[in-house]
């Protein structure tokens, strides 16, 4: 099939830092593209440096640029909320701040019903209460090339090890199906 007879969807996602989101996106069949960057603040053209300082109120995300008819939006926001706590209030394990907020940026209306349709899913699910808002979609800054695909350029990085492989191994045993590795 031929991109251009495709519609493809984008869904901007926080869920802690966006190696993590990254890397599980970057093997899931029909994602055509992982864009990391910075979104829902309130400095333009903002840094890496200064979006770890907490101070430009972005939070790390990835645009998720996927084809609905090789992956469904559903399985893309069920993987969303596996790979991450989003009970846990700017905060991703070891990673604190408002940039690692659990958060979802709609681009329409009909993507803010499927963002509250996939909390309300996992609000039942969970036994904490969900804490991942729904924000308004403004300026998505892309983030520094270092961090584009950072898990297969650095897989041997101490971060990834510890923190994003455990995470690989939870999608791998729930999502294989929609993986491009076995």
């Amino acid at each position: 099939m031929d991109i251009e007879d495709t519609k493809l969807t984008t869904f901007v996602l926080a869920g802690g830092c966006f190696w993590c989101l990254d890397a599980v996106y970057q093997r899931t069949r029909g994602v055509r593209a992982v864009l990391s960057g910075y979104q829902g603040g309130h400095t333009t053209n903002p840094d890496y440096r200064q979006v770890c300082s907490g101070t430009s109120g972005h939070a790390e995300v990835v645009a998720v640029i996927f084809d609905e008819q090789v992956v469904p939006a559903e399985t893309i926001l069920d993987m969303f909320f596996t790979v991450h706590d989003p009970t846990t209030l700017n905060r991703q394990g070891y990673d604190v701040g408002t940039q690692y907020r659990s958060a979802m940026f709609p681009l329409d209306q009909a993507q803010r019903e499927l963002f509250e349709a996939a909390i309300n899913k996992y609000a039942a699910l969970y036994p904490n209460p969900i804490v991942t808002t729904i924000e308004e979609s403004k300026d998505f800054y892309p983030a520094e090339q270092v961090h584009q695909d950072f898990y297969s350029e650095n897989q041997e990085v101490g971060y990834c090890r510890v923190i994003i492989d455990p995470k690989l191994v939870k999608v791998r045993k729930y999502y294989a199906q929609w993986l491009n590795e076995s």
